[in-house]
């Protein structure tokens, strides 16, 4: 990862040192010249202070960053995969993962986005191989990224990785578009609002699979759940979702619920590491008026869902 240097020197003075300063700067750009002439380049490591986007971007450029596993759920299928920015519990009998878990920022997002990659493809980390492209091929139902591209837009390589196979989940059009994007969208938020949140994303597999699409049988699911985890404050807030796949007519915050009820739909534990008893608190209940919503967003998502609802 780059470090940034600022130079805070300054030189004043007349006379002698005056000639002194021009015939070093006459030295210096000569022996810049020569470095460029040579391959020598430029230091990025000297940042100019105003040119705040590149400093950022140079400190998420690096690959030395290490995906922290002390918020990892539990995992009922022993496959945990990690990505370079994010990590998933695979089931391989619904082809796509239990839960994915990343880390979101207010850095991350305050940088320069990259373009959308769109290169599906299986993902080589799967023991028995992912789902590929022909299982969605046809089937109705949208490649609905559980990492959204758009939280992982700061780096082109945690981009592309969310276009693995193992990362997606069937879900119907207008869920996805809809009030599932509208989530995604306000986790966003949430994450600059509150500097630094855990995101877990998953499909309910336990219950209620719709149907099974493609050759590798892709389990269609009747519902997904996202738990958000805000470890900065004095004292840990959280907040879940359950949301069937549907076109969603009713306001997010409709959605909420604790995250003791996702576990128990899901037999997940999401925060074993965390204390017992902060824990206990965390998850069993949430306010919703810590975590704002758009409203303007969600009375246009509202208007175009129920547009559709009756067509």
């Amino acid at each position: 990862m780059a470090k940034l240097r600022r130079n805070h020197d300054k030189t004043s003075g007349g006379g002698l040192l005056s000639k002194s300063v021009v015939f070093a700067g006459i030295i210096g750009l000569l022996a810049y010249l020569f470095t460029m002439f040579n391959g020598g380049g430029i230091n990025e490591s000297i940042v100019d202070e105003k040119d705040e986007v590149q400093k950022i971007e140079l400190e998420f450029e690096g690959s030395d960053y290490i995906l922290p596993t002390d918020f990892f759920p539990t995992s009922n299928t022993g496959q945990i995969i990690k990505h370079s920015y994010y990590a998933i519990s695979y089931n391989e009998e619904h082809e796509q993962p239990e839960w994915v878990a990343y880390e979101l920022t207010k850095e991350s997002i305050r940088v320069k986005n990259v373009g959308r990659t769109n290169d599906f493809r299986p993902d080589p980390k799967v023991s028995k191989a992912s789902a590929v492209k022909n299982d969605y091929r046809g089937s109705g139902y949208d490649r609905g990224h559980l990492v959204p591209a758009g939280d992982m837009a700061f780096d082109e390589k945690a981009m592309s990785e969310t276009f693995y196979y193992s990362n997606m989940s069937p879900q119907i059009r207008n869920f996805n578009s809809g009030i599932w994007r509208q989530l995604e969208e306000s986790v966003r938020d949430w994450a600059w609002d509150n500097k630094h949140l855990y995101v877990i994303s998953g499909p309910v597999l336990t219950r209620g699979i719709l149907d099974k699409i493609g050759s590798n049988n892709v389990s269609v699911p009747e519902a997904y759940y996202k738990v958000i985890l805000d470890y900065t404050q004095p004292s840990l807030k959280g907040i879940a979702f359950l949301m069937p796949n549907e076109i969603g007519t009713l306001p997010m915050m409709d959605y909420a619920l604790s995250i003791d009820e996702i576990e128990e739909i899901t037999g997940i534990d999401f925060f074993p590491q965390i204390d017992v008893e902060e824990q206990a608190r965390l998850e069993s209940k949430y306010d919703v008026r810590s975590w704002r919503v758009d409203g303007n967003k969600e009375r246009a998502r509202i208007e175009k869902a129920l547009q559709l609802k009756n067509k």
